[in-house]
């Protein structure tokens, strides 16, 4: 009896222990996630958010000089869709673990590779993508709560500020707009659309028995385009076949054909689709 009434309470322990392991409480210092387009690029900022909470921050619990998370819990990370300048140093596209050094007078800011840090512990300068110093600034009103922003936009820079208690500091990111737009503009306006496009156009208006006229000159420009690509000149072949322009589309399928045969990389199917094809179209006849 007393051994089941045992296992009865242990059960009830351990159904209670899993019930609370699943409640979800406030955090004293809540993560914030920033989303910002600078010029053409993507930047995200990922970053806990401590308050003062009458405490002198800078120089005692942040003590001057030493290393910081730059937020609380786990390290501040920040993230760039595209190569850019932060405050003037290249740093490649990609995510980074974002360290300060307070000073009274300036900051050191970095950026760094390991992002499964979790505080200061264990970081390795060896894997800093960038290092420089700021200027810190006073501020007369007492910001409560950490703050990460965005502010000064141009076509392709801004500024990024941090302020807390009474301190703000802020850097330049510079993107490459330039670069972006014009390979916009070569790809939109010189080179037009790719044969991949003009392709996936053709075969829509195929398989759903539109404009076939539309889709063949589509079909012909991508052959155009890329005439190595055997398996648009089947497609070619398959519109001309819809078409009822029986001849033409047995050239084609021919053709097609026989680059497959002689495709080095394989003919990925397409030595058969187009046999099968000229068949069905010479028993048409």
């Amino acid at each position: 009896m007393n051994r089941f009434k045992t296992l009865v309470l242990s059960i009830a322990f351990i159904a209670t222990t899993s019930a609370f392991s699943q409640i979800e409480a406030p955090q004293p210092s809540p993560l914030a996630k920033l989303s910002q387009k600078v010029g053409l690029t993507d930047v995200e900022i990922s970053y806990s958010r401590p308050g003062v909470k009458g405490r002198t921050i800078f120089g005692e619990l942040e003590k001057w000089d030493a290393l910081w998370r730059t937020g609380a819990n786990a390290t501040t990370k920040i993230k760039f869709s595209d190569d850019v300048k932060v405050n003037g140093m290249p740093v490649p596209a990609g995510e980074y673990t974002l360290f300060t050094i307070p000073g009274k007078e300036e900051w050191t800011v970095i950026l760094n590779k390991n992002l499964t840090l979790w505080g200061t512990a264990g970081y390795n300068e060896a894997e800093n993508v960038a290092k420089f110093q700021v200027k810190s600034n006073k501020l007369a009103d007492l910001v409560e709560t950490l703050t990460i922003d965005f502010t000064n936009f141009t076509n392709n820079t801004a500024q990024l500020y941090l302020k807390w208690e009474h301190t703000m500091i802020a850097f330049q990111i510079e993107t490459n707009v330039a670069d972006k737009i014009e390979k916009q503009i070569k790809t939109t306006l010189i080179d037009g659309p790719s044969a991949g496009s003009y392709a996936s156009a053709a075969g829509y208006y195929l398989d759903n028995n539109k404009d076939l006229e539309q889709a063949l000159k589509w079909m012909t420009i991508a052959v155009e385009k890329r005439p190595e690509a055997f398996w648009y000149v089947h497609k070619q072949a398959q519109i001309l076949a819809k078409m009822g322009k029986t001849k033409e589309a047995i050239a084609a399928a021919e053709k097609s054909m026989q680059m497959a045969k002689e495709s080095k990389d394989g003919d990925f199917g397409y030595v058969a689709n187009n046999e099968k094809l000229i068949k069905e179209l010479k028993a048409k006849k």
